[in-house]
Order: structure tokens, then sequence, then C-alpha cells
């Protein structure tokens, strides 16, 4: 692909040539101004930049607001001049014509600014606020391309200005902060942008200000936020991303101001309709384009720069409000944060990023030729032919045909990106107005529906609900237009009428949430996986149901169905953290959506058989683990009385989790741990237990992270809530019943402080190796059994895959059994490894049959497997055919081991 090319070594004369061959600007500058050319000879080989800037303005003295005017005006000239020099003679590129260009404005409007201030600071005194009695201080907002570092050659700035707090001047002459603000906005605006006798400076633009112009010149904080709350429309959020304080620098309020804006711009959800409110806005511009016949233009016309823009931020605005990365303002660094992200793809990115040099190059060559701001390409040959050359081909006809590329790429994308889909063609017999049973009946049937009348029935009642009629206009298009898709489309999968109704359920329940209702409209292609998933799992549904924000991840096929990194995603999340700064609150909703879409990844993977149970458990524990890990982190953060850096702490997981035999909706048995000497120890991590209890446990608007039960600490419910660890050396070797011992086979250190977590392995380790009477370990043990088949009567003729002899919970006190009797000489037993591994381990070890080992393991894992398809689906109590499952093994063992069961039903 060819571009703007030229020699860096060339010598001044040549590089000179080439830029006056390109700029009659510039040949008219050289010829009216000749001190120029030796300043331009002396300077031209260094790049542009502010501090060079401000070093030639601060030689300039500068007594009143007309001296002032001067000196900037003639600093424009030297930097354009040079600029372009630079630029055309292939010595700049891009970045340095665009960040150039914008310290030229932040310097002018700085130095007017401090200049203006002091002379009304002499006349009224300093505006005060009334609320903080602090001095204020005027606040110039760069919009667009300034904000965002890019401003092209010949541009306007737009700007906003807005003041911290209303108040008054305290001098002599006292008038309100806003009239003082105003004054200085107006006479600013008028020594950057008048024309006179040396130019100007900048044109300045004020109409991007809350209210345009008929709004007033400045506004209070608190005004901008109300504005913004009550009218701010849809295309200011656009405008506000690039939003940038340029004056004046490092002032403090400027972060009170971004966050006051910030909820404006990015949504805390997954803002889908902004796809919609681009779509129009482009169609604003387009038609405009149209009336005025500039087709032509290389920044508004088809696959210009404006639609390279559009796609970068209409991502912005999606996710800005989730991933705080996206809050950034130049287009080429968006463009590859959304490579990174996988919300574009490397070729798509590539392409867009080419097209946005080559036609933010050709723009500042249109620019160059008459500093005009003009983006429409000449329309006389001798500019054709000059335009050319400066951009590298050898004739306009190459470098338009290079231009049409790219714009052809860039209409491409954009259509792509917010192309709107048809309506299906079954929509007037499925769903309209005049929907009746009996022909609704029919056309479900039509499509294999088996209950048509149950089916129908809750279509009508969707139809005739207020919920529906109460819809905004453009949500109920966008229901009308999903329900007759989804009726055809869940018509694929064999048991399609419970799909449908799943699917009805969540489409029903996100209907007043009008983001979610733009994303399914405008991504049809994950239409059939929502219905995959549907038809697989009803529990996945009604996820879907409780977090409906992870619906977005179902976009990226890919993604959804490859196994988790937990050391990359602990950087990520990491990441996520720390943009929160210290708020507890956001960072545990960015913990739990993280939680809640991991958790997903695992379900669709798991539904389309991508992992065997035993992993999917190890994964569900992993995420559990980290989960753990950085809640533990955040509660020692902002614990109010810490004596230390990091705690001595550690979180033990027993149960499933202690087993890495975690489930999807599984509760998380804990037990806090310390070892410090601390006198306030016992009461320090008293507090910071009770604080992650309360954060795991709680429900937000996110959702929750996990049901906690901390009834197997020592002493159970009415023991301490966290325990030292002599404390619990103690309890363990002195006091715990048998049932405790067999909790603690299954027991492990799952986060905190390592040292505290290698002491309680070494308790356990020495708790489990403890020789013990075998007929007395017995007893107890079947005692436990007992009682356990007491709390769940089964009175049907089904098997209770867990509960009922022969089960799993059989298969977990065997192999508690052969722990506690054995593993004072077996040490290897004491290895938290699993039951189906310590199963095995007892075959090899002698401790019982090998083909019996082997065989218990089998139908422990095919137990495992029935429960966890049943809850997918939701069926419990977990049940199933007698004959469905063959337990001769279990109830084998247990008799060698732990003697007869007893009468009861088994």
């Amino acid at each position: 692909m060819n571009t703007v090319i030229a020699p860096i070594s060339a010598n001044f004369d040549t590089v000179l040539q080439r830029a006056l061959r390109g700029s009659r600007y510039a040949q008219r500058l050289l010829d009216s101004q000749e001190e120029l050319l030796p300043w331009l000879r002396a300077h031209y080989a260094q790049p542009c930049n502010m501090d060079e800037m401000a070093a030639w303005l601060a030689t300039i003295p500068v007594t009143n607001e007309d001296s002032l005017s001067r000196a900037l005006r003639c600093l424009r000239k030297r930097v354009m001049l040079k600029l372009l020099t630079r630029d055309l003679g292939g010595l700049a590129n891009l970045e340095e014509v665009m960040t150039c260009m914008s310290a030229l404005a932040e310097l002018s409007v700085g130095r007017a600014q401090n200049f203006i201030m002091e002379t009304l600071v002499q006349q009224y005194g300093q505006p005060i606020g009334a609320l903080s009695s602090t001095p204020q201080q005027l606040l110039v907002i760069g919009m667009g391309k300034l904000g965002g570092m890019e401003l092209n050659v010949s541009s306007d700035i737009d700007l906003i200005f807005v003041y911290p707090e209303d108040g008054n001047s305290n001098g002599s002459r006292s008038i309100s902060n806003h009239d003082f603000f105003t004054r200085l906005g107006r006479r600013l605006i008028n020594l950057i942008s008048e024309l006179t006798q040396e130019g100007y400076v900048f044109r300045v633009d004020m109409r991007l200000r809350p209210y345009g112009d008929s709004g007033p010149l400045v506004m209070s904080f608190a005004a901008v936020e109300e504005y913004l709350v009550e009218q701010g429309r849809e295309w200011e959020r656009y405008a506000w991303i690039k939003a940038r304080v340029i004056s004046p620098a490092e002032y403090p309020a400027t972060q009170e101001l971004m966050q006051l804006v910030q909820p404006f711009i990015f949504r805390k959800y997954l803002d889908f309709g902004a796809f919609e409110s681009m779509r129009k806005l482009h169609a604003q511009i387009s038609q405009e384009v149209q009336r005025r016949d500039r087709i032509d233009n290389i920044k508004l016309g088809p696959g210009g720069i404006r639609e390279i823009e559009f796609i970068a931020q209409v991502f912005q605005l999606i996710r800005g409000g989730r991933d705080a990365s996206l809050r950034i303002r130049p287009t080429l660094q968006v463009l590859q944060l959304l490579r990174e992200n996988d919300q574009l793809t490397p070729d798509t990115v590539i392409g867009l990023s080419a097209a946005y040099v080559f036609l933010r190059n050709l723009e500042h060559r249109l620019q160059y030729l008459d500093d005009q701001q003009t983006h429409g390409l000449p329309k006389n040959i001798t500019d054709q032919a000059l335009l050319a050359e400066d951009m590298g081909y050898p004739d306009y006809d190459a470098m338009l045909k290079q231009l049409n590329h790219h714009r052809s790429l860039v209409s491409g994308q954009f259509a792509q990106i917010f192309s709107t889909q048809k309506d299906n063609t079954i929509t007037s017999t499925l769903w309209h107005e005049n929907l009746n049973a009996e022909a609704l009946q029919k056309d479900l049937g039509k499509l294999d529906y088996a209950d048509t009348a149950t089916l129908a029935e809750r279509l009508l009642h969707i139809r005739d609900s207020g919920r529906y009629r109460q819809l905004p206009d453009t949500s109920r298009q966008r229901m009308d237009k999903l329900i007759p898709q989804f009726i055809t489309l869940c018509a694929v999968p064999s048991n399609r009428d419970q799909t449908l109704l799943r699917i009805l359920n969540l489409l029903e329940s996100i209907s007043r949430r009008a983001s979610y209702l733009a994303f399914l409209a405008e991504y049809p292609k994950v239409l059939p996986r929502l219905i995959g998933l549907a038809s697989a799992s009803e529990w996945a549904c009604e996820y879907l149901i409780k977090h409906p924000i992870l619906l977005d991840e179902l976009l990226d096929a890919r993604e959804i169905y490859h196994a988790p990194d937990w050391i990359a995603l602990d950087t990520e999340l990491l990441t996520q953290l720390d943009q929160c700064n210290t708020d507890t609150e956001r960072q545990m909703d960015v913990l739990r959506q993280f939680q809640h879409a991991q958790t997903f990844h695992l379900l669709a993977m798991d539904l389309q058989g991508l992992l065997p149970l035993e992993t999917l458990s190890d994964h569900l524990s992993n995420l559990a683990d980290l989960i753990l890990h950085h809640v533990l982190q955040l509660c020692w953060r902002d614990a109010r009385k810490k004596h230390q850096q990091q705690a001595q702490f550690a979180i033990i997981a027993y149960g499933k989790l202690g087993g890495r035999e975690l489930g999807y909706s599984a509760d998380l048995d804990l037990i806090f741990l310390y070892d410090d000497p601390h006198p306030d120890a016992a009461e320090i991590y008293a507090r910071l237990a009770q604080r992650i209890n309360t954060l795991l446990s709680s429900y937000t608007s996110a959702g929750r992270l996990y049901e906690i039960d901390l009834r197997l600490r020592p002493n159970g419910a009415s023991g301490l809530l966290v325990s030292s660890i002599p404390a619990f050396a103690e309890y363990q070797q002195h006091h715990a019943w048998v049932w405790e011992h067999q909790a603690l086979t299954r027991a492990r250190f799952c986060a905190g402080d390592a040292q505290v977590g290698k002491q309680f392995e070494i308790i356990r380790t020495n708790v489990l190796r403890k020789p013990r009477d075998l007929n007395v370990l017995r007893q107890e043990i079947v005692a436990m059994r007992q009682k356990m088949l007491d709390t769940h009567p089964n009175d049907s003729n089904l098997f209770d895959i867990k509960h009922d002899r022969g089960g799993m919970v059989d298969i977990e006190f065997i192999v508690q059994f052969l722990i506690l009797a054995h593993a004072h000489t077996e040490p290897k037993l004491t290895a938290n490894s699993g039951n189906l591994a310590l199963l095995l381990l007892a075959g090899e070890l002698g401790l019982i049959k090998v083909e019996l080992a082997e065989a218990v393991s089998n139908c422990y894992r095919n137990l495992r497997a029935l429960q966890h398809k049943m809850r997918l689906n939701n069926q419990s109590p977990y049940r199933i055919d007698r004959k469905a499952i063959d337990t001769t093994s279990v109830l084998t063992l247990w008799e060698e081991l732990l003697g007869p069961h007893g009468q009861e039903k088994r």
C-alpha cells in the first residue's frame, strides 16, 4: 500500500520545495514575512512540541490583550509553517501533526485564559464558591478532536466553559461568579478567534455546550449535571467521549468534573442501544451531506473519517461503563484496544487504522493548500495533481484508487457493524395485533410444536400483558421482531416446547431492559446459541434471567468455549479492581460480574460436552478460590483496626469446595483460622471474618457471589467465628466428633496466609493419622449414616442417587472410613485428591479389592453425572428409576468395610 513518502535525510532546500509546492499558504507566509525563512531553516529538523512553543512565546513581551493576540497569532504562523514543512517533506508522521496542533490550541487557550483572569481579578476580585468558600476557576473543556489530541491543521476548536460553584467575587466591585466567568469566556473567544491583520489563532465553536447556541456561555458543575441527567441527548454522549479539560492545567476540580459527567457518557450496564443512537446520528449526517452535495467529503461522506470514529466510539459507549480501559480518547488507540479485547478482528483493525491514517493525512494536505478548513476533494486538475504528489502517488487516479479502496473498506465495516436485520417473513402470522388462539395454534402446529394450546396461551398472555403494552415504542418494536424469530428458531430442537417456554420467560424478564432487547436485535447470530443453551438446560436459562448481562458472553463463540487460564484471568481481574480505586462497592460488583461470567463460560462448555465433570468441578473450585482470595484482600484493606500489612489469617474450605467437587450453585463450607500474637487478634479477625461472610453472601443489583455455611467451625453454630491455630488444634485433637474428622478428610487451605495454611495442613494430617479403634469408628460412622437417612426419607419407588443406600453419600462415607481407619499406617490417604482417586489408591494399597475400587469409582462417577444432568434441568430431588443404575458394588463394599446395612428401605 502506498503511503506518504519522502527521504528523511532530505536537505532543507529539498524539503522546503516540497512544502511550497504543496502549500500556497506557506508561500504567502514566506513572501510576507522574510524573517520566517532563516528561522525555519534553523528549526525544521526538530519535531514540533509544546516546550518549543512555550519557550518561543515566552520571548515575546506581553503587556495587554492586543500584544498577547499578536503573539499567539505569530506563534500559530510559525507552528503551521514548520509543521507543514516537516509533514510535506516527509519528516513528521500523523501523530506529530495532531499532537502539535492540539498542543498549540492548549497553550493558546491557557495563556489567553490566564491573562484575562488576572485582568478580571484586578477589577472584580477573586471568584469565591458559596459553599466551599474557596477561589474558583473557569475550566475550559476541549471537545472532539482537540479533546482527543487529534486536532487537524485548519480546525475549529470545540470548547465548553464550566466552573465548580456559584458565588460572588470578593473585590470592591463584586459580581456573581457566573457573570465573572461569562466575561472571561467572551474575551477568551475573541482573543483566540477574532480575525485581525495577523489572522486568527483558532476559530472557536461553542455549540456543543448544554442547550447549544441558546444556552448560557458558562455553567456551574451543578447546572451541567442537572442538564445531563434531565435533558442530555444521545448524540451528546458521543460528543463527551473525547471531552478533556485543557485549561487550567492540573486543577483539582478537573477530576470532580469528569466523575460528574462519566455516568452520562458510560452506562453501568452494557448499552447496546448505542447502535441505534449512532445509526440515527449517522443518517442525519448522511442526509446533510447529500443535501449539500458533499459526497466527496472525506470526513463526513461514505467511508470517511467520521464513520471510523463512530465504529470506535459505539463500542466505547456500549462497554465503557464496565470496562474503564475503553474510556480513552484517541481513535487509533481505541481501535487497538478493541482488537486486544476481541471486539474487532485483527484484520478489521488493521484496515480501519490504515484508512484512518490515510484519510487524516489526505485531510491535512487538503488544508495545507490554502489554510482552509476543507474536507472536499478538489475539482481543478492542478490541485488534484498537487494532492496526489503530496500523498506519494504518481497521479490523481492512482491516489483516488487507493482512497476508494479505503472508503469502501470503511463503509463495508460500518454497514456490517451497524446493519439492521430484516424482519422474519413469518412475522405476520405468528405475531401481530389481532392475534387469536386458534390461528396461532395452527401456525405453531405447522412448526411441529406439540402442546400448541399452552404455547398459544403463553404468547397471548405476553401480547395482552400490561408489561408489553407499556413498553416504549422502540422496545415493543424489538419484541415484535424477536418473538417470531424465536418461535421459528426454537422449533429446531427436539424439546421445542420446553425451549420456547424458557426463551419466552427470558424475553419477558428482560423486556423492560431496553439495552438487552437491543443486543438481541443487533446480534441475530447470538439467537441460535441462546436457543441451544435454553434447550440443553433450564437452569442455564434461569441463570441468564438472573444475570442477563451475561448475554454478551454469547457473542464470541471462540472465547466462550475456551478453557479458562486462571493465572491470566487473575491478572485481568486485578486490573479491573484497580480501576475502581478504593471503591469497595464497585469492586464487589466487579467480582460478582467476573464470577458470573466465568461460571457462564464453564456452563457453556459443559453443555457442549467440552468439560468432563471432574474438570468442571476443578475449574469451579479454582474460581471460588480466586474470588475468596480477592474478597479477603479487599476486606483486610478496609479493616478499621488493622495492625499490619498482611493478615495472618486463612480461609479453609470443607465439603464440595474442600474436595474440589464444587457444582454451579453449591454453598461454600468455610472456617476461618488465624495465627497472630497481637492482643486484639481475636477481635480483629472476627470482624474480618464477619465482613468476608457479608460480602460473599449479600445480594446487590449485580447478584450474589456465594452462599456461605460456617457451621463446620469448632463447636458449630455456637462456636466462635474464627479460631486461633492452637485452639483449632486442641479442639480437633481432644474434642471433635468423629463426623468432624470425617469432614476434615475433605478440607484444604484455599485463601489467605500460606503459613497459616501450612499449619492447618499439619493439624489436619496429624488428626487424620491418629490410630483409632476400628469397631468404635464403624459404629460412629454407621450411626451418622443412619441420621442422614432419617433426615432424607424417600417414600417413593424411585432411587435417590445421593441419599439412598448405595448412593453418593455411602461412597463418600466409605472413603472417609478408609482414611480415618488406615491413614496412621498409610499416610498417602491423607492427600485431599478426591473420592475417585482415594478409592483407587485404597485398591492399590490392598485395603479393598482393586476390581471393587474401580467398580465403585465408576458408579460414583455415573451418579455425579446423573445428579449434574438433573440439576441442569431443575429436577429435584435427584431420583431415578432403581433399574437405571447398578449400585451392587457400593453395597458390597459397604458391607465388607462397615458391616451389613440395617433393614431400612434402600
